[in-house]
């Protein structure tokens, strides 16, 4: 089986948040994979998906903090048309990175226990961020 589907997380203030429920709960199909893979692609350059802690919020407040003082807006940056935020954003994109390739099994993301997706939003106002999930897998 291959399926594939496009979807929109909600628009996000900047920073790390939380999105493993909201993304499964917009692949139905998932539930009928026995064994498979779920691909991810966050249609952004300016945004992030990546793995991390599902359960202390402090982790994604301590991130970002991380990433403001590492890749700061006042840095003398030649792309600045779009605002100060947005070179700061493809930096921290391009880091992170924009996809994510994970197990599935009995119609479960097989996650480690203190794992969960988070997405970053790395502008101030992002919008919402598009996704492409493409799964395969043997079905039930």
């Amino acid at each position: 089986m291959w399926l594939q589907t496009h979807f929109s997380l909600s628009p996000k203030s900047r920073g790390f948040h939380l999105v493993t429920d909201e993304i499964v709960s917009q692949l139905p199909h998932l539930a009928r994979v026995k064994t498979g893979l779920l691909h991810l692609l966050l249609q952004h350059t300016s945004a992030s998906l990546t793995l991390n802690e599902n359960c202390d919020p402090t982790v994604r407040s301590d991130m970002e903090q991380h990433f403001l003082r590492h890749v700061p807006e006042n840095a003398p940056y030649e792309h600045d048309y779009e605002g100060r935020d947005d070179m700061p954003a493809h930096i921290k994109s391009s880091l992170l990175g924009v996809s994510l390739c994970l197990p599935v099994s009995r119609g479960k993301l097989q996650l480690g226990t203190w794992q969960g997706i988070w997405l970053g939003e790395h502008r101030i106002r992002g919008g919402a961020r598009r996704i492409v999930a493409t799964l395969q897998g043997e079905e039930e």
